[in-house]
């Protein structure tokens, strides 16, 4: 999904239930809550792989939906497994019901931050544009996955990790230019789109090898 100037001042600005985003993105340029454990690398596959992917998603763009529905399981299959490439996951919300579920993820136990967003966006439309509905319908897939209301409440609540995930998203922003959604990056080179597997498997034959 492309992004716009107005991307950034909408995040900041969407009521979101409980006061979700909290303050304005401009405060995070000065947050030290990278510290926080939560948000350390998500990946799969061998660390020394000859090819790292890090794909920069959002849980409400369809395009990364497209994308995890049509071609991540043969990326999965065969590429991460066969111990081709690493894949890591990089959240970068486009609005604030993808940041509260990139929270809820990150929140939950390593292992289990790629099944529960696989299951976000393999069923994206059932939570994430019910009108009025979205933290209530996003609560309750966080239940599924083993986090009870409070926890939830706690999490989306949490005005440190919020802001820790949106200093990741600026720091991608100005280190790859990232002006799309699904966007990725191939040892250093990146490309953006919903790519279908057969370019996905060209560009890691491409990439710079490490």
């Amino acid at each position: 999904m492309p992004l716009s100037r107005r991307s950034l001042g909408l995040l900041a600005a969407a009521p979101l239930g409980p006061s979700l985003l909290g303050p304005s993105l401009a405060l995070a340029q000065g947050s030290t809550a990278n510290s926080d454990p939560r948000l350390g690398p998500r990946s799969i596959g061998r660390a020394d792989a000859p090819v790292t992917v890090m794909e920069f998603f959002s849980l409400t763009c369809g395009h990364c939906a497209a994308f995890h529905n049509n071609t991540w399981a043969r990326v999965k299959s065969e590429l991460v497994d066969t111990g081709r490439i690493r894949f890591v996951w990089r959240d970068f919300p486009l609005d604030g019901i993808a940041l509260a579920g990139a929270c809820i993820a990150r929140s939950l136990p390593e292992d289990r931050y790629g099944p529960f967003i696989g299951t976000l966006l393999q069923t994206q439309d059932r939570w994430a544009f019910q009108q009025g509905r979205q933290m209530e319908e996003l609560a309750r897939m966080a239940a599924l996955a083993g986090m009870d209301r409070k926890g939830f409440d706690a999490v989306v609540a949490d005005e440190g990790l919020r802001r820790g995930i949106l200093e990741q998203r600026m720091e991608a922003e100005r280190q790859f230019r990232i002006s799309a959604t699904p966007s990725f990056v191939f040892n250093g080179r990146m490309q953006s789109g919903n790519l279908p597997f057969d370019q996905f498997v060209q560009l890691v034959q491409q990439a710079p090898k490490s």
